[in-house]
């Protein structure tokens, strides 16, 4: 798992020179995707576990950026709902393996709804992405721990480049614009590499110090909030502790309750100082780790290198580089899937092996 969570520079990589080298998104590699959505305003996403959080993050990337009205569903669940979902929607299934049963059930019911349908896979050469009118592969490489690591940032970044691809295919973007989120996305690779030794070390102490917890809740806001969620299962299926994602806003809606020692904030206190919206939930999230603090919580928080208000409400904190709000994401994610391994490792749980786990459910 830790060998993983270091290749993910070179699978962002790998990823990004498939669909947008040299700083400009490559036609080819979506031209069967603009066949199946073209002219589409709505969108289903369907995956499971670490490929539905991914589904969460690219909801907001594809209504914000491309202006799509888009559910995420539960693969599991997909299948079982009548046809009151959105009205003809494409239809995007997401999975590392490209074998996970549900998600192909899901597929396949809405192939025979007559609906379009987009496959993101890990396996260009797996059952979804065959089957499917349109194939978006991650090209993470061969991965072998349990728990999702660069499979999942490059389910990420590819969500990205498609909200980019859709956005311009709709006259919502520049050509220039594209160009310019796409060099920012350029700059993750080297971003990432430049600090995993530093957060290996932090993580690494601080969960010494978290020792003793005995509940997590992750706590994000709008797309950090797919992200809260990641961390958390990460910690469940990597260490076998109780963790639970949610939205920032709804800590004192009943979970504050759980708020102790033994039940630590893992708050995604991150932003974007270019965009207003992500400032205002950044100073709403601030607020809310002052009140937590003040109520005498144990706070970890993910924040953006320079932001000392952040860290100083927390016991423990990580600074992450500055980029743009939807990039954070690929970044903010990577000390807590290190979070997970180091708890599991203090623990003396084999994280390559987690009990009750398998690394593609193929069977219902």
């Amino acid at each position: 798992m830790l060998r993983e969570i270091y290749e993910q520079p070179e699978a962002l990589s790998r990823t990004m020179a498939r669909y947008a080298p040299n700083g400009n998104l490559d036609p080819d590699a979506f031209s069967t995707v603009a066949e199946a959505l073209r002219g589409r305003q709505r969108v289903v996403i369907a995956a499971s576990g670490s490929s539905r959080h991914a589904g969460l993050a690219g909801e907001i990337m594809l209504e914000d950026s491309a202006g799509l009205a888009v559910d995420v569903e539960y693969s599991s669940e997909y299948m079982y709902r009548s046809t009151h979902t959105l009205h003809d929607p494409g239809v995007v299934v997401i999975s590392q393996s490209g074998e996970t049963a549900d998600t192909l059930a899901a597929l396949r019911e809405a192939k025979a709804r007559g609906l379009a349908t987009v496959a993101i896979t890990n396996n260009a050469e797996s059952s979804m992405a065959r089957e499917a009118d349109a194939s978006l592969p991650t090209l993470a490489g061969k991965e072998v721990a349990i728990p999702a690591t660069k499979s999942f940032t490059t389910q990420l970044s590819v969500l990205y480049v498609l909200a980019l691809y859709l956005a311009r295919l709709g006259g919502r973007m520049t050509a220039h614009t594209v160009a310019t989120h796409c060099e920012q996305m350029e700059r993750l690779p080297r971003l990432l590499e430049e600090n995993l030794e530093r957060w290996e070390s932090d993580i690494c102490a601080i969960a010494d110090g978290l020792r003793k917890a005995q509940t997590f809740l992750y706590l994000g806001r709008a797309i950090h909030y797919s992200i809260a969620r990641e961390g958390a299962l990460k910690l469940k299926e990597s260490a076998y502790v109780q963790a639970e994602g949610m939205p920032a806003g709804e800590l004192k809606h009943g979970p504050n309750a759980l708020v102790s020692p033994e039940a630590p904030l893992v708050v995604l206190a991150t932003r974007d100082r270019n965009d207003p919206d992500s400032t205002l939930r950044y100073e709403r999230t601030v607020q809310l780790m002052r009140d937590m603090h003040a109520q005498g919580a144990e706070i970890v928080a993910i924040h953006v290198e320079g932001d000392d208000e952040a860290a100083k409400l927390s016991r423990f904190a990580v600074a992450i580089p500055a980029v743009d709000e939807f990039l954070l994401t690929m970044l903010e994610v990577v000390p807590l899937q290190m979070l997970a391994y180091f708890i599991a490792v203090q623990r003396g749980v084999n994280v390559d092996a987690p009990r009750n786990l398998v690394k593609a459910v193929v069977r219902e």
